[in-house]
């Protein structure tokens, strides 16, 4: 069984996907973790985004895996757990930047589908529904408004301790929107048979909630 989540950066997606997953028992596979894992990789080795031939290169020498420690998921990248890395800005947007690459998506989504056809997932990222898992059982696509999606960025950002702009922010988000929304290869749009979940209005447990309903109607 195949639960497909897609949507804009900042809808939540792998917030709700993890809980998902726990209520029901699947394993969650966060592909935007696998993304930034490489675009770790990428900024570590001091490649520019917009030199495709180097980093189509890069792409042969990086190596990752998920594993499962007390319940969490654990990326690896080339043996190194990059956990506490990925989430960083600077790495979102480098992730943003080169999935645009073929040679970048065409290993990542190998990865993907070998997962989803040997156990019970639940799989968020851009282009899952449309591109990864076209047949799963179940498709979401969990968006909000890119103002609520940079205030929940905001409070997060604040939260830590970290000093942010959230006009700076709103406008990130738009942007990476717009990259995601035109890129040639496998861009970020609803899938025809996919279910539309906004969420600017509601909270984690009704989004949570509203999926489940979802998923009972589908099973």
């Amino acid at each position: 069984m195949n639960i497909a989540i897609d949507g804009p950066a900042g809808a939540g997606k792998s917030t709700i996907a993890k809980k998902l997953a726990k209520d029901l028992g699947y394993v969650y596979v966060d592909t935007g973790a696998m993304y930034r894992a490489m675009a770790l990789y990428f900024l570590e080795q001091g490649i520019d985004s917009a030199d495709e031939e180097k980093i189509s290169a890069a792409s042969d020498s990086v190596d990752i895996s998920i594993r499962y420690q007390d319940g969490e998921q654990q990326v690896i990248l080339n043996g190194e757990n990059v956990n506490g890395k990925i989430r960083r800005e600077e790495v979102g947007n480098m992730a943003s930047a080169t999935s645009i690459y073929p040679k970048v998506r065409t290993k990542l989504v190998a990865l993907q589908q070998k997962l989803a056809a040997t156990t019970d997932v639940i799989m968020d990222g851009r282009d899952i529904g449309t591109c990864v898992l076209p047949n799963a059982e179940v498709k979401i696509y969990l968006t909000a408004s890119s103002a609520t999606r940079a205030k929940r960025r905001y409070d997060e950002l604040t939260e830590k301790g970290e000093s942010c702009d959230l006009a700076a922010i709103q406008q990130d988000i738009e942007d990476r929107d717009y990259r995601d929304m035109h890129r040639e290869t496998s861009p970020l749009k609803q899938a025809d048979d996919a279910i539309l979940v906004d969420s600017s209005e509601m909270n984690i447990e009704e989004v949570v909630a509203t999926i489940q309903k979802i998923c009972q109607e589908k099973m």
